[in-house]
């Protein structure tokens, strides 16, 4: 039994494919940015699904007591693989051409757990936060919605025939019941652990399973509400609800998926369910405008985030709000081409699936193999050209030197000062020293580390910290390290260069340190909690007879610069790999960002405290007034902040002038 084609669903779906575009295209006005709640037509799109796929799958079983697993996955084949294939396929020439080495190996794992329906869990696992700067950069990023959806029609018509079978009269207890459990596990998941919370299954199937309850009831009745007040009055509501989403929401600062995601779950509900051919809104939703969109949405919405990833590795998708609008126009083309020339021949009956799925195939093996070449071959750096550094930016090393009876190091630090510890631990090697190491956002005494969106604090933080007060108390004659990205800590703000480069878009750091016990109510409030506690802290290590040394702030860039570098190679004909151009950022912004740590560590004076300036390795010498990012030969970082191995090395030659004056 076929379903009843209702064109205003299309048309829902028409907003929820625009109000994602408009999201991930950051579209500004005077700076503000009005669909900051874009992220919601994801959402909106599960119900649709769950709806859609429940309404089938049920049809079938009530009518012939059966249900064929050939037929539903095919049906799914065509419909879902010939597009997201295609798609891939196009954008491998400009991956090829356009990414660095890193990003490149990325994409290919992207694409390989796409293929395999489960990038959600790549890039849960690889610690993507979605809505973040980086992840715009990121072509499959988006890929993770389709992954959710097809673990989603996997399991639930199994689950659906078992329950047919066995359960058949508590079908609809299943369900519902399901849905609470799903809705209450994003709650918790959404203060605990918000990743996973984002991109799971388990999470998002409330939001499915909203969508087929309602497909229960319409064919258990055989009918949805017939009451016309009711019909004229909830589509407005739904209406209501969803437009409230996509505006106010912000994926920045609210729990999602969670309690608070109901309103447009509940807004596509009421449209779904309360419709009406006589109903104002239904009409509006089924004009030919938005019945359009929504019949492309599918193809819209894979065409779009590569087409903005790959116009932002070129820097042609920032700044003029029309650059956007013409990448926008550019996904609607090449959707339109997709939908008529490759969804619907694909979903064409007349077609046997023998040869579509022998066409499928093949793309799938040449895709597999393209990107297991671009992995092994670490990300085919031959591209690069010869002269520009290739070696890896980064190194780590796990296996701190350490021996008895040997003067202890002991580094304490966040990420700033992990991109030191291979360097550090090389030179401990050779001066027969010990190295240990404790990563740490801020080594305070009672204080907590906690994510201002969800408030949840992170343990790990006491953990590290009262491990560390253990250590220093039971060792005697330390040298004591301290290094951070203090600007971070103390401002609470991402860095913007005042010259076109920003760390991300948004500017709020989202975790903050708070007194354990105490609720500060703002910035500057926390900020003198966190002078007098870190003054306390370091008097505690030099009364403890322990050497301390202060390594001052590490210059922000605010730019990749090996990113920039091989957008200069592959856009300006005079560039040259054999004396690379300089990148740098201004000096005065680093000195006005850091005036408040400068002033709180020259502050703390004591006898047994050396300081160490990385920043006089860096401004205002190779180019004055400018705090540079490289040198004719040598990169000195690995992305827009943190020190590559080069940079690492020149700084831990100071702190070893300190410790072997």
């Amino acid at each position: 039994m076929k379903l009843i084609y209702r064109p205003e669903i299309d048309g829902v779906r028409a907003i929820a494919v625009i109000a994602v575009i408009l999201y991930h295209a950051q579209i500004s006005i005077y700076h503000y940015q009005p669909f900051k709640g874009g992220f919601i037509g994801v959402d909106i799109f599960f119900v649709i699904s769950g709806y859609l796929i429940t309404s089938i799958i049920l049809k079938e079983l009530f009518f012939s007591n059966t249900l064929s697993f050939k037929r539903f996955f095919e049906r799914r084949a065509r419909r879902i693989l010939p597009v997201l294939l295609i798609v891939m396929l196009f954008s491998l020439p400009f991956a090829w051409i356009l990414l660095i080495p890193s990003s490149l190996i990325d994409f290919c794992k992207s694409i390989i757990y796409s293929l395999g329906f489960s990038s959600n869990f790549y890039f849960w696992y690889s610690g993507q936060q979605y809505g973040a700067e980086s992840g715009l950069l990121k072509p499959f990023l988006h890929t993770w919605s389709l992954s959710v959806e097809e673990q989603f029609y996997i399991l639930f018509p199994i689950i659906i025939l078992i329950t047919f079978r066995y359960f058949k009269n508590y079908l609809i207890h299943i369900l519902i019941v399901g849905f609470v459990v799903s809705l209450g596990l994003a709650d918790w998941f959404s203060r605990n652990h918000p990743s996973f919370n984002f991109y799971v299954l388990p999470t998002r199937a409330w939001e499915l399973l909203s969508g087929s309850v309602m497909a229960y009831f319409e064919i258990k009745k055989g009918y949805r509400c017939k009451k016309t007040k009711l019909n004229s009055i909830f589509p407005f509501i739904g209406i209501l609800l969803i437009g409230y989403s996509i505006l106010f929401f912000n994926n920045e600062d609210m729990r999602h998926p969670s309690l608070y995601t109901l309103s447009p779950i509940i807004g596509t509900c009421l449209i779904i369910w309360y419709s009406n051919k006589d109903e104002i809104i239904t009409k509006i939703l089924s004009i030919k405008i938005f019945v359009g969109v929504g019949l492309i949405s599918y193809s819209l919405y894979l065409w779009h985030y590569p087409i903005f990833a790959f116009a932002r590795e070129i820097n042609l998708f920032d700044g003029y709000i029309l650059h956007k609008f013409f990448f926008i126009f550019i996904a609607f083309l090449l959707s339109i081409f997709s939908f008529y020339f490759i969804e619907k021949p694909f979903r064409d009956k007349e077609i046997q699936f023998k040869k579509i799925l022998t066409i499928l195939l093949l793309t799938i093996i040449c895709l597999i193999s393209f990107n297991y070449y671009g992995i092994f071959s670490e990300g085919a750096s031959s591209r690069l050209p010869k002269d520009m550094p290739q070696e890896k930016l980064r190194l780590k090393d796990a296996n701190f030197f350490q021996k008895e009876n040997t003067q202890k190091i002991v580094l304490i630090g966040d990420s700033h000062a992990e991109a030191l510890e291979f360097h550090l631990n090389e030179e401990i090697k050779k001066n027969d020293l010990s190295l240990y190491s404790f990563p740490t956002a801020l080594y305070l005494n009672n204080f907590t580390f906690s994510n201002k969106k969800t408030g949840k604090i992170l343990e790990d933080y006491a953990l590290v910290n009262n491990e560390l007060d253990n250590f220093i108390k039971e060792n005697s004659n330390l040298v004591v390290i301290l290094h951070y990205r203090w600007s971070i800590r103390f401002l609470e703000t991402y860095f913007d260069n005042e010259e076109g480069f920003k760390e991300q878009s948004k500017t709020l750091y989202r975790f903050i340190l708070e007194p354990t016990g105490v609720k500060t109510t703002s910035r500057e409030e926390r900020e003198k909690f966190i002078i007098e506690a870190l003054k306390l802290q370091i008097e505690n290590i030099l009364n403890r007879g322990h050497k301390l040394i202060l390594v001052y702030p590490v210059p922000e860039m605010g730019f990749h610069p090996i990113r920039l570098l091989y957008r200069k190679h592959l856009f300006e004909k005079n560039f040259s790999s054999s004396s690379l151009p300089i990148l740098s950022g201004s000096y005065d912004v680093f000195k006005k960002r850091n005036k408040l740590v400068f002033e709180i560590l020259d502050n703390i004076q004591n006898p047994n405290i050396y300081r160490v300036y990385p920043h006089n390795l860096f401004c205002n010498t190779i180019v004055k007034d400018r705090c540079v990012a490289n040198d004719k030969e040598n990169i000195f970082y690995f992305d827009d902040d943190h020190l590559s191995s080069h940079g690492s090395k020149l700084v831990v030659r100071e702190i070893m002038n300190k410790i072997n004056p």
